[in-house]
């Protein structure tokens, strides 16, 4: 066989291992996004005009959690909020609508605490998504109600379901304990 052959034959194993790494690490990447994002993977993609742009977003979302100073709550603070929100509770029963508006306040003020941005609810739902997917559809599913609640467009019913999801993304903010390590679905 002659130089220019072996040279080609090289080229064309080259080639044939940059195109098959390329697409391993495509693959790869795509499974740690669904597994650290999980349904919310699937929304953005929906919701984007290529799974490409769409993978691209989350992870600038996993690098802007990075540049955050996300850390637990200290016992004095878990047990001051754990006491608001018994307190929120039991407001429902005779103003409702007000307590969704307060239980809202209340997970954006353990956000603020906890080193998360608190300022525009979709900053607050895009860094949420790095390591609260599980919570996140039930989360902007209570802000939707509470939207309509101060629209008095919203039932009774509405308003307790809004508490059960705000009540839902409350704990797991509470509890967690791993500020700058998200954890995956499996270890909620």
């Amino acid at each position: 066989m002659s130089a220019i052959a072996w040279v080609v034959v090289v080229v064309a194993v080259v080639v044939a291992l940059g195109a098959i790494g390329y697409v391993v690490a495509g693959q790869s990447r795509r499974r740690h996004l669904q597994d650290r994002f999980g349904p919310e993977y699937d929304r953005v993609v929906q919701e984007t005009d290529s799974r490409k742009d769409a993978e691209q977003q989350l992870l600038d979302r996993e690098a802007r959690f990075a540049d955050l100073d996300i850390r637990p709550l200290d016992t004095e603070a878990r047990d001051m909020y754990a006491k608001k929100w018994r307190e929120v509770q039991e407001r429902f029963v005779d103003a409702p609508s007000f307590a969704v508006t307060e239980a809202d306040a209340l997970v954006t003020a353990v956000m603020a605490d906890r080193g998360y941005p608190a300022e525009q609810f979709e900053e607050r739902v895009n860094v949420l998504s790095v390591g609260h997917s599980g919570t996140l559809d039930r989360y902007r599913q209570a802000h939707e109600i509470s939207g309509r609640a101060a629209r008095q467009e919203a039932t009774t019913e509405d308003l307790r379901q809004a508490m059960v999801h705000y009540r839902a993304l409350f704990d797991e903010l509470l509890d967690d304990v791993h500020a700058n390590s998200p954890r995956k679905e499996a270890d909620h």
